[in-house]
């Protein structure tokens, strides 16, 4: 009877592919399959991330895990884009899925260590996140001592997003993309606009950091962030 496989979720960092850790190198290097999310017109960023040290001798497997959809709709899908992976192990072959960021941190690589994991071993492998890179790409601590940070989704409700500004010292708002306006409106609401820093694609060649009112609304992309750093400065 053949081995299964052993199932490792990578994290690949930001977007610099000097960031990315020792551990995860030598998985890279050594798995004869190699998994990444990417959407059905466009280049893997994951994947991008770190070609300069893949070997050209691997398996490659592509995934495609929609976003926006019902959650009923989602589970049969994320069960057959997962499948092709399940196979490889199954057939006694040790893959390493890719995940921009950090595999468990808004991770694509959750869905499929929820469908994978009780079947076969499994390693994570943490990797750095936009929520660490962007406040260093823009020059800024992010917490000082006792500081509270909260990590918000934009696509959150105006209403959700108020009530959790307003009980924090440092905010982070991810996944922006074309809930940017909402997210603006609010922060001018609660006066938190002039202390609010925008960054889109930190670490990477196409980092853009632009004053927030500045922005183009029409050309935020979801792998953008506002940094909300604490008043403190100690």
């Amino acid at each position: 009877m053949t081995a299964k496989g052993r199932l490792y979720g990578v994290g690949v960092g930001p977007g610099d592919p000097e960031l990315l850790t020792i551990k995860a190198l030598r998985l890279l290097r050594a798995a004869p399959v190699i998994a990444y999310q990417s959407a059905t017109d466009k280049e893997s960023i994951a994947r991008a991330i770190v070609s300069q040290y893949l070997t050209g001798e691997q398996i490659e497997v592509a995934y495609h895990l929609p976003r926006a959809l019902e959650p009923e709709k989602a589970q049969e899908i994320y069960d057959q884009e997962v499948a092709p992976i399940a196979e490889h192990l199954a057939a006694g072959r040790d893959v390493v899925v890719l995940c921009e960021g950090d595999p468990f941190f808004y991770g694509s690589f959750m869905y499929v260590f929820t469908r994978l994991s009780e079947k076969y071993q499994t390693e994570v492998v943490p990797g750095v996140s936009s929520l660490m890179a962007c406040p260093v790409s823009l020059g800024v601590p992010f917490t000082y001592y006792n500081d509270i940070l909260t990590v918000l989704p934009a696509p959150l409700p105006a209403e959700e997003l108020t009530s959790k500004l307003l009980t924090t010292d440092a905010a982070a708002i991810m996944k922006l993309g074309r809930h940017f306006t909402k997210v603006r409106d609010v922060l001018h609401k609660l006066g938190l606009a002039s202390r609010a820093l925008y960054i889109e694609r930190a670490t990477t060649t196409q980092q853009r950091i632009v004053p927030l009112d500045e922005v183009d609304p029409a050309e935020v992309p979801y792998f953008a962030m506002i940094v909300i750093p604490s008043k403190s400065r100690l």
